[in-house]
């Protein structure tokens, strides 16, 4: 079955975090998600007041631009929420914006090397290993967490073109699909991911963020969710498109309304 959440954005402000957290445990919710645009609020800050508030619910974060984050700080972070907070993270990395990353001086010149190199990385420190590389962008030297998680967190790309999604088959735990992509081409898109899994690899994840109007009817969006389910998501996470969205209310709704309809 797959499992349906809803999504924080950087759009609503930092004081709300705590309420919608709450809202969203308080109403079943598994899941709820975060991500990191420039120049709102940190992922890694909103995730971890989510997770302080609440004693159950899992938190995502999609995504963390890499250009903008040293490969060693982000395992740093990741690796103090996962000891606080353990089996309770779910961390994602991509590209960025690449306009927003030229606008603070960070955009890479080949995104997917960096991309790669950067997963790789923060993958094995997350995982315990002592990491030494020298590639394009990322260089450690003997570098080894000295606050391993002991429930390393799910790490997971995001992408949508063949090359990236299959990195993240290859290098991390699942891969974020962001909005736009109908039913169909994500299922090719799955297919890449689950192609590039090494042997003996576990299926990994393969998430959805889809923006839908807050109004729409939960059979509605139920029906949406349910054809990108049939497609290979295993996780679909709602964004509530609408001017002043309560999104109290719409994980109360999520939960009670529409997450029904998907066990049925």
């Amino acid at each position: 079955m797959v499992t349906l959440s809803a999504i924080f954005p950087p759009s609503q402000p930092p004081e709300r975090i705590r309420v919608v957290a709450e809202a969203a445990e308080a109403a079943g919710m598994t899941h709820l998600w975060v991500w990191e645009d420039c120049f709102k609020e940190s992922g890694i800050a909103t995730a971890t007041a989510m997770l302080a508030t609440t004693s159950h619910l899992t938190v995502g974060i999609g995504l963390l631009p890499v250009p903008l984050r040293n490969v060693a700080l982000t395992a740093m972070e990741l690796a103090t929420m996962s000891r606080l907070f353990p089996g309770r993270l779910m961390a994602g990395v991509g590209h960025g914006v690449l306009d927003w990353m030229s606008q603070v001086g960070a955009r890479a010149e080949s995104p997917l090397t960096l991309l790669r190199e950067y997963t790789a990385a923060l993958h094995a420190l997350l995982h315990g290993q002592t990491v030494t590389t020298s590639g394009r962008y990322v260089s450690l030297d003997d570098v080894t967490l000295d606050w391993q998680p002991a429930v390393p967190p799910p790490l997971l790309v995001g992408g949508v073109k063949p090359r990236t999604v299959a990195l993240a088959g290859e290098l991390a735990d699942g891969v974020i699909i962001s909005s736009g992509p109908s039913p169909d081409e994500v299922r090719v898109s799955a297919g890449h991911f689950r192609a590039s899994r090494p042997d003996g690899a576990a299926a990994g994840e393969v998430v959805v963020f889809l923006d839908l109007p807050a109004a729409s009817p939960a059979q509605d969006i139920a029906a949406v969710a349910g054809a990108y389910a049939a497609a290979g998501v295993t996780h679909v996470a709602v964004n509530a498109a609408g001017d002043d969205v309560d999104l109290e209310w719409f994980v109360r709704f999520l939960a009670g309304e529409v997450g029904p309809l998907l066990k049925d």
